[in-house]
């Protein structure tokens, strides 16, 4: 992958279990599960689906403290580090806690006397459990609500700021933060201005952003601005549709920005009266035959003679009409075979699975070469 022109702001660094979060480290990914989390088979599966597309951590909401014994049942079949989002019970963070959560998604304005508090993070700093401060536009505290009217951007920086001050009074920085909301220009404009303030990760995403289709332009537009100003070490995009869909998401908008490479890219056109074979179908049996295909790989499927040899040979393959009963495939920029105009999906998925093997032995050499010189 090309190395992407953005400067990311540079954050103190957190572990949520094995995942380095902020300095250097990759932005995670993340999704959260749906299911009821007293069902453990089904939170378990939905885990693993959700770890399958890619994700580097989940994130289980435990209201109760029934959830928090399915939550230890939970934590021992999977091996993905868990968030635990909590609201309000202290009781419920100590014993996650104790169950071995690996971050506690809670806001410590929100649980009660002083010690309490202090109990939560001392707990939290005897077990190295981190701290996800998450401020959400629609639960503003109220004195919050009637100082500005209405949820602003300062509004959200300032409810963040007070959780802050607590931990800050702790002595405990192991901590990230994020402050959301449905509306774009608001959260972008929160955690801007956040940024300048704090030395901790920021986890982005914009709370509530729809279904599948208009929450991902939704979290596109808002998410994008902020990583192209290089802010955000972690995200999730929120989505009303499967938690998979979100990882899924979240992969492609990293990949678009160059800031992460997983899987395969595809630059495909949208296709028009020159196309010489259904681009958009054959599109369409390709994302759902290789999703399990982890390895960065730049696939062209280009329907036309007009466009589609430039962009192939740009590619690690490229796929590309012309004649309409040999369609030419190229492999790193030069010609390697002309498939038929039609039956050509399981050769062509076959030859991209090729390409993908061989690049991955390749990155394998290098970075054993790179152990071995080190």
């Amino acid at each position: 992958m090309i190395e992407s022109p953005i400067k990311r702001r540079q954050s103190r660094q957190i572990h949520v279990g094995s995942v380095a979060i902020g300095g250097d480290a990759p932005i995670a990914v993340q999704s959260m599960t749906n299911t009821n989390t007293c069902d453990v088979g089904a939170t378990v599966a939905q885990i693993e689906a959700i770890v399958d597309a890619g994700a580097d951590l989940v994130r289980v909401s435990v209201p109760t403290m029934e959830a928090a014994d399915a939550f230890g049942e939970i934590r021992s079949k999977v091996a993905v580090p868990l968030v635990a989002d909590i609201h309000f019970d202290h009781k419920i963070a100590l014993k996650v806690i104790e169950l071995g959560v690996d971050c506690l998604r809670i806001n410590p304005g929100n649980i009660g006397r002083e010690d309490r508090v202090r109990a939560v993070v001392s707990s939290c700093r005897d077990h190295g459990v981190p701290i996800r401060i998450g401020v959400n536009a629609g639960s503003l505290e109220k004195d919050l609500q009637k100082k500005y009217g209405e949820p602003t951007p300062d509004a959200l920086v300032e409810s963040a700021m007070r959780h802050i001050d607590i931990l800050d009074r702790l002595d405990f920085q192991e901590f990230k933060v994020s402050l959301k909301a449905s509306e774009i220009f608001m959260t972008v404009a929160a955690y801007r201005k956040i940024a300048n303030q704090i030395e901790q990760p920021l986890h982005l995403g914009i709370t509530e952003a729809g279904g599948l289709r208009s929450g991902t332009v939704k979290s596109a537009a808002g998410l994008g601005m902020l990583l192209m100003d290089g802010i955000g070490d972690t995200l999730r995009i929120s989505l009303a549709a499967d938690p998979v869909e979100e990882v899924k998401v979240g992969f492609d908008l990293l990949r678009s920005l160059r800031l992460r490479s997983r899987g395969i890219n595809f630059i495909a056109c949208p296709s028009c009266s020159r196309q010489t074979f259904d681009v958009i179908g054959t599109m369409n049996q390709l994302e759902a035959r290789l999703e399990d295909v982890k390895t960065p790989l730049n696939v062209a499927v280009i329907g036309c003679v007009v466009n589609g040899p430039g962009e192939a040979k740009e590619a690690d393959l490229g796929f590309t009409g012309g004649n309409p009963e040999s369609l030419a495939l190229f492999i790193d920029g030069k010609p390697a075979a002309r498939l038929p105009g039609s039956d050509f999906l399981d050769e062509l998925e076959s030859m991209i699975r090729q390409q993908a093997e061989i690049k991955e032995h390749a990155r394998a050499d290098l970075i054993a070469h790179s152990t071995d010189t080190h």
